[in-house]
């Protein structure tokens, strides 16, 4: 039985000759791309030495605990400030914006307190109070410079030698640093319910002039307050979230297992069911845009851009627009499942069939279920290693001290500086206000000077181990399926714990294939990420040709990213049953795949579209269900719901995670279809289904073949 095709055989390659001697994975192999196995042994050595370098020099206390102008640490264990972990400003006038603040580049003193200031004051009005009570003197000093004990030193003194703040305002901690405590009321910027304030001086400046000094401050202050809403939404609701999360799990686990006997049904009932869902959806919004738009005074004229942006999203539901954009969104995917499933109805029952075959696989194999848990911990692994690399790099060097002024033109501002010694000089002479604070942590030696490319070093490298461990599930995945494939007699050629051997055979064999094709797809996504931060730099520039340019090279390099993750992913599916080098390996599934590209853009795309409706119905399904528990729409147990800031928090996190878990288990699923759709063109090559080269292929899977070139050859009769 000859199969046909229109493109000549040799223009991709000829077709593999049968092989008695073969029985799926190849047992007997030797190491491939041994180079590449070194070079990634001698790179992990070198960024387990980065890691010891960074670790040496590096000092996360840089990064946890703020630092004062002495270079301090508050809040650090064992050292004066234990009880001090907040920082405090002594003139928060003279910071500019919020960026200065959070970089400890500010002009003014910082010191480290226990406690932010609750009232306002100046140190003329305690000089004034503290003559008739101590405690003004008191509650003071705590903002004053440590030892510092003389109330009654002049106020000129003082703010030369900057002994204390000329004066305090009420503020709060955020970022362990003292904020003024803005409040808006009536529509008013009060602090401390005061719209203006005396200053060290005496005199009257606006609560204006510290909303310009910490500008922004108070829409972070906002996300502050949102965040420990959402924080307490999560405490509250969290064995709920991990309730629909296991669900999730058990409703995958039991979809998968019943495709093997009912693929078929199940499959035309998530195709009618997606479409289902997506109609009923196009119709509740249709319902609820009507109801806004009959409702008189309603607000069915306001546009989601005249309110802005809020963090109630209930507001957004009061609003005809939204509706409308929902519904015309689900129109849009509503129509284009229909038309897909219109032209390729004819390719489903192969898409089927293929399915029950990767169900009936992995009920044999049921460990390859699992597998996803160790590639979760591997990348873990990862992230975490690279992200302490990070820290550390970043926390590296000594304290670096500069000239801050606050005047503009102060010929040695931003010049480094010795604060020991910095009273000796006649910087304060020139530039009078001048103060040697603490800038950032740095250094002059050779390490210092490269530690933006030990950066981009670390993250190269931990893009090419996250590919590695991707590419190792693949090889793995891929071997285990592969033989049940090529067991004749199904399942009792099967070999014993089939996931291990082809965990074993690609660690021992194929290290240096695996790390070949992972450190190619490696470049091409560093290469991404310096276009995203070129991209990133080009939005304010004026330059068209320039900004066109690097979006030609993004659009070109997402496609190349795609199609080698497509190639690696077959490369090694061929690697995991003859044993191949990955060139070799990739060579051969590349011209398998052009020899049956018909059946690789109909049988496979359609298979993934089928999976990916599976994902969207179990993790739709699954948060509909979220969505009236949360919104006490279920009176049976509405008494169990717990009280929520935000019901969007645990619903969007239920739907999000269902889809990851979902996606876990259908991707095993997915590698496990095209393997086997791989082995099934191999065995379509090797074997005509005669005696002497009987197909390795279910019986199900022969009919249908058999179906597919009748019907071609009717059509060509």
């Amino acid at each position: 039985m000859a199969r046909k095709t229109d493109i000549p055989p040799s223009y991709y390659g000829e077709p593999r000759n049968f092989d008695p001697s073969f029985r799926g994975p190849i047992h007997n192999r030797a190491c491939t791309d041994v180079l590449c196995c070194v070079i990634f042994v001698i790179v992990i050595l070198g960024y387990i030495a980065l890691g010891t370098v960074a670790w040496i020099h590096g000092d996360t206390r840089k990064v946890v605990y703020p630092t004062d102008s002495h270079g301090q640490f508050c809040g650090q264990q064992g050292t004066p400030n234990a009880n001090k972990a907040i920082l405090f400003y002594f003139n928060i006038l003279q910071c500019a914006n919020p960026a200065v603040l959070i970089n400890l580049q500010c002009p003014t003193t910082q010191l480290c307190v226990s406690k932010c200031p609750d009232r306002f004051a100046t140190y003329l009005d305690m000089q004034y109070n503290y003559r008739y009570n101590n405690s003004y003197w008191e509650y003071y000093r705590q903002f004053c410079k440590p030892g510092f004990d003389n109330p009654r030193k002049s106020v000129a003194h003082v703010l030369r030698d900057e002994d204390c703040p000329s004066m305090i305002v009420p503020s709060r901690p955020f970022l362990q640093r003292c904020f003024p405590d803005f409040i808006t009321r009536n529509g008013t910027l009060t602090v401390a319910n005061k719209t203006d304030f005396k200053d060290g001086l005496g005199k009257t400046r606006s609560v204006i002039d510290l909303r310009d000094a910490a500008n922004g401050i108070t829409s972070l202050l906002d996300a502050k307050e949102v965040g420990m809403k959402i924080f307490e939404d999560y405490a509250s609701s969290w064995y709920w979230i991990l309730l629909g999360l296991v669900i999730t799990m058990v409703v995958s686990l039991a979809f998968i297992l019943l495709l093997r006997f009912t693929a078929g049904v199940l499959l035309w009932l998530i195709i009618f069911g997606v479409i289902a869902v997506v109609g009923y959806g196009i119709w509740h919004c249709y319902w609820e845009f009507s109801t806004l738009r009959g409702k008189p005074h309603s607000d069915g004229d306001v546009t989601i851009s005249d309110i802005g942006f809020q963090t109630d999203f209930r507001v957004y539901l009061q609003l005809s627009q939204t509706w409308l954009i929902l519904m015309i969104s689900l129109s849009v995917i509503e129509a284009v499942i229909i038309v897909i499933l219109i032209f390729l109805r004819r390719r489903v029952r192969i898409a089927i069939a293929l399915l029950k075959e990767g169900s009936r696989a992995i009920g044999y194999i049921m460990s390859t279920l699992f597998y996803p848990i160790i590639t979760f911990v591997l990348l873990a692994i990862c992230i975490a290693y690279w992200a302490v690399i990070a820290v550390f790099l970043a926390s590296s060097g000594d304290a670096v001290y500069k000239v801050m002024s606050t005047q503009d033109k102060c010929m040695y501002a931003n010049l480094t500086c010795d604060p020991e010694k910095f009273s000796q000089t006649n910087v304060t002479m020139v530039c009078p206000g001048s103060q040697c604070t603490f800038a950032f942590y740095g250094g002059e030696s050779l390490y210092h000077h490269y530690i933006f490319v030990l950066q981009l070093c670390n993250l190269l490298v931990f893009l090419w181990l996250v590919n590695f461990t991707i590419a190792l599930g693949q090889c793995t995945l891929a071997g285990a399926f592969a033989s049940y494939y090529w067991a004749l007699r199904k399942p009792q050629d099967i070999p014993s714990c089939p996931l291990f051997s082809s965990f074993s055979r690609a660690v021992r064999y194929h290290t240096g294939s695996l790390a070949f094709g992972s450190l190619i797809l490696a470049f091409v996504q560093m290469f991404r990420i310096v276009l995203e931060y070129l991209d990133h730099k080009l939005k304010g520039a004026h330059n068209a040709f320039a900004r066109f340019l690097i979006c030609c090279l993004k659009c070109c390099f997402w496609c190349l990213e795609h199609f080698i993750k497509f190639m690696n992913r077959n490369a090694y599916i061929m690697m995991a049953i003859y044993g191949k080098s990955f060139c070799t390996s990739a060579k051969d599934a590349f011209f398998l795949l052009m020899r049956n590209v018909v059946r690789v853009a109909v049988l496979d795309k359609v298979t993934d579209f089928l999976l990916f409706l599976g994902k969207v119905l179990i993790s739709g399904s699954v948060g509909v269900l979220a969505f009236f528990f949360f919104t006490r729409k279920i009176p049976v147990i509405q008494e169990e719901v717990p009280s929520l800031n935000y019901y969007w928090v645990p619903l969007l996190t239920v739907i999000f995670g269902s889809y990851l878990i979902a996606h876990g288990f259908f991707n095993v699923y997915a590698m496990c279809v095209d393997t086997l759709f791989l082995c099934f063109c191999e065995d379509l090559e090797r074997n005509d289904g005669s005696p002497l080269k009987p197909f390795y292929m279910s019986p199900q899977l022969h009919r249908i073949l058999r179906r597919e070139q009748g019907s071609k050859l009717y059509a060509s009769s």
